[in-house]
């Protein structure tokens, strides 16, 4: 895999990258080498990731002087919300009864029918199996949400270092805040109301390592408050949508409320930014962030699910190839982040470069939904619970 942090391949006319030079395939789709990659957590239960990036100390303290930024940063001092008292911790969970009902009422993975598992192992499944496998995927879900906002953690506070503006360290450290606060309710409803971790997808620890290691801030941004964020918002308003249970309903749309700021940031903060960069810097972006989008696509497979219950690559190639809505659902996860590539000019730059890889991912489509900047969670006032947001 070329690495995030090469700079301008090619030189100031040269092309842009391959798909090979960039995810290390050729295929985009390719299902078989998404699932070869599986995460796995050191023995010590620390992951170590060299980070070159020099922080920046601005003598510049005029607050105000770029007043999107600092609105974002008034509105998220009153946005606040309690993690251990603002949601209902008391209720119980019944995560074998959710996974029953989820199968009953044919959502997830767990409701394939006879014919898409028909000469697999998994044909030979009964209601334990679905039912374990359920309660693995919901487990595997949670899981990946916890990491994706610890990695979120690391990275804000990494722009709070490396931004050159006042007004942006002042909002990045709100969000700094918002990420602690995340990372802390997705770990404790994973440890009090569901049944276990699972360790880092493979493909979401690439994107995060590369991020984490690139000594430019503005790719800081574009990884994290742009790609992953922007995904991650809209798998909470998915889950959200799909779940009955009701913890977790109030605990993702209070987390959603934050996103929608930190998508909004990004934006923000790049638009006027990438407008001044040079052809081969932007075609370097672009390159960034199909890998980004790929990185993201990859992670929806659930490896660690299938290999931890020692379903063959192969037979979760057919059923995959066999259930063509599942792959529309992980399209579906994009409709955050391509308005927002659009806003920031890196769709069309390059003669379009960006737009006919996302076309081939399938998500172009989505190119004229709502961006960041008009959510309404964005602009709102007061914290969400203050709000009763529902």
């Amino acid at each position: 895999m070329t690495s995030a942090h090469d700079e301008n391949p090619g030189g100031p006319a040269g092309p842009m990258r391959s798909n090979a030079e960039l995810i290390g395939r050729d295929d985009i789709n390719d299902v078989a080498a998404v699932l070869a990659v599986v995460g796995r957590q050191e023995s010590d239960g620390r992951h170590l990731v060299p980070d070159p990036c020099p922080a920046e100390f601005t003598w510049d303290y005029e607050k105000g002087a770029r007043p999107r930024l600092d609105a974002l940063y008034e509105k998220a001092k009153q946005a606040q919300w309690n993690a251990r008292t603002d949601l209902p911790w008391e209720l119980e969970v019944d995560q074998e009864r959710l996974v029953a009902q989820n199968r009953a009422a044919g959502q997830g993975t767990s409701g394939w029918s006879g014919d898409v598992v028909a000469g697999t192992s998994l044909e030979r499944w009964g209601e334990k199996d679905w039912l374990r496998f359920g309660v693995a995927y919901q487990n595997w879900l949670l899981s990946q949400f916890l990491h994706g906002e610890q990695g979120a953690l690391l990275c804000t506070a990494k722009i709070v270092e490396t931004v050159p503006w006042i007004d942006a360290k002042f909002y990045a450290a709100t969000q700094v805040m918002d990420e602690a606060r995340h990372v802390e309710v997705f770990s404790r409803y994973l440890d009090e109301k569901l049944s276990g971790h699972f360790p880092i997808n493979a493909h979401l620890g690439l994107l995060l390592d590369d991020i984490i290691a690139d000594s430019r801030w503005d790719i800081t941004y574009l990884g994290m408050q742009i790609m992953v964020e922007g995904l991650a918002l809209a798998a909470f308003g998915f889950l959200r949508w799909m779940t009955s249970e009701p913890l977790l309903k109030q605990l993702l749309r209070y987390v959603m409320a934050d996103e929608a700021r930190h998508v909004a940031f990004g934006v923000v903060s790049l638009r006027d930014y990438y407008a001044e960069l040079s052809g081969a810097e932007l075609r370097e972006r672009q390159g960034f962030a199909l890998e980004a989008a790929v990185r993201m696509k990859d992670r929806m497979q659930a490896q660690e699910v299938w290999d931890r219950l020692g379903v063959p690559v192969s037979d979760v190639k057919t059923v995959m190839a066999r259930t063509p809505e599942r792959a529309a659902f992980q399209v579906l996860l994009f409709s955050k982040i391509v308005p927002n590539l659009k806003k920031l000019g890196l769709l069309d730059a390059s003669g379009g470069w960006l737009r006919r890889r996302l076309d081939e991912i399938g998500v172009i489509g989505f190119e004229e939904l709502a961006d960041a900047e008009q959510d309404q969670d964005a602009e709102a006032e007061g914290s969400p619970a203050a709000r009763r947001v529902s």
